[in-house]
């Protein structure tokens, strides 16, 4: 492929890694502590910023970040049936597994919020999709490490 440089390819890929992790870190430290914090205005401004982030950042950094490595891969002639591979796919499946039904909660929290009557309490519900959501964030991010590892020092591959 002769059109693909290998230099772009790996900007873009870096720049996407890092607008996954920085934004879904950040969204989740900003969401947790808007949470903890009982306020319920801020609860509306950050849960609404949280799923915007997601849709402006988040969704086409997977998408960039797929679409790269994948052509780094083929422009490197690496395996697509490599251990490694196997492993960076299986860590990247596992965190998207657990980012699916965070994004759908994301937009449950951000409605409930929306129908909250002013000065009314939070429902019982909202706590608990809370502690369920914050509870899915910490083994994505705690991979996210791991993944970048695995790019910077590439085991299993002669």
């Amino acid at each position: 492929m002769p059109w693909l440089d290998y230099n772009l390819l790996k900007t873009l890929h870096i720049i996407s890694a890092t607008l996954l992790f920085g934004t879904g870190l950040g969204t989740y430290f900003f969401m947790i502590r808007a949470a903890r914090s009982g306020n319920t205005e801020a609860l509306r401004v950050t849960s609404a910023t949280v799923v915007l982030a997601d849709w402006l950042f988040t969704t086409p950094a997977v998408i960039v970040q797929f679409a790269t490595g994948l052509l780094l891969m083929e422009l490197l002639g690496l395996s697509f049936t490599s251990t490694w591979f196997l492993v960076v796919m299986a860590l990247s499946a596992f965190v998207g597994a657990l980012w699916l039904p965070v994004v759908w909660m994301q937009i449950v929290l951000r409605n409930m919020l929306r129908e909250l009557p002013e000065g009314a309490p939070l429902p019982p519900r909202f706590s608990r999709m809370v502690k369920v959501w914050e509870a899915l964030g910490y083994p994505a991010f705690l991979s996210g490490p791991l993944v970048f590892a695995l790019m910077v020092y590439k085991p299993w591959i002669a």
